[in-house]
């Protein structure tokens, strides 16, 4: 039983190589279509996210079922995406080539219909974003953009921005102290 357990049915260099390469080939794939998948996502992204691992798994462990592959299999999986975060701090454009640039899908109110069809977000699924953010309408929108991991940012028009409680009563406030103080003065002249 514990050599079933342990003694790996594969070199340890080859189940390196097939962690990283499968590392790098969903990297890729999450590259090219990640916004997508991130942004707003439906049912049928979650299934297709629930299954990536399932379909990549033999890939990484081929016939190895074992305890010790599956842990070296992980420990790979952590290390190489540790590795690739370092150098992805160290390397603004090693971060714009694996990670990417938000896509502006408006601006100045105007709807980019090219950058949403090419990113395959709905106008639905946009004006759901939106209204999260705070905006009611694409009018209210200064601009908006998917950012690489999906998020979606949004800077209001200015007179289009909601005003908080606090800052609300921190306006009547002030508002209130300035007109005593001027009927003060009044009543003094």
């Amino acid at each position: 039983m514990w050599h079933d357990l342990a003694v790996m049915d594969m070199s340890v260099w080859e189940k390196i190589a097939r962690t990283i390469l499968v590392y790098a080939g969903i990297a890729l794939i999450i590259r090219l279509f990640g916004k997508r998948l991130m942004a707003q996502m439906n049912s049928m992204d979650l299934v297709v996210v629930l299954l990536l691992s399932n379909v990549v798994q033999n890939a990484i462990i081929g016939n190895d079922n074992t305890v010790a592959g599956g842990l070296l299999g992980a420990i790979v999986l952590v290390l190489t995406n540790v590795v690739v975060d370092w150098a992805m701090h160290r390397s603004p454009r090693l971060e714009r080539l694996l990670v990417g640039r938000p896509t502006t899908v408006i601006t100045d109110g105007r709807l980019d219909e090219r950058a949403l069809h090419r990113l395959g977000i709905t106008r639905g699924e946009l004006r759901h974003a939106l209204h999260n953010q705070g905006a009611d309408t694409i009018g209210e929108v200064k601009q908006a953009s998917i950012e690489p991991a999906g998020s979606v940012v949004v800077d209001l028009n200015r007179e289009d921005q909601a005003v908080s409680r606090g800052e609300l009563v921190a306006e009547l406030t002030a508002l209130r102290e300035h007109l005593d103080a001027a009927i003060a003065r009044a009543g003094r002249s």
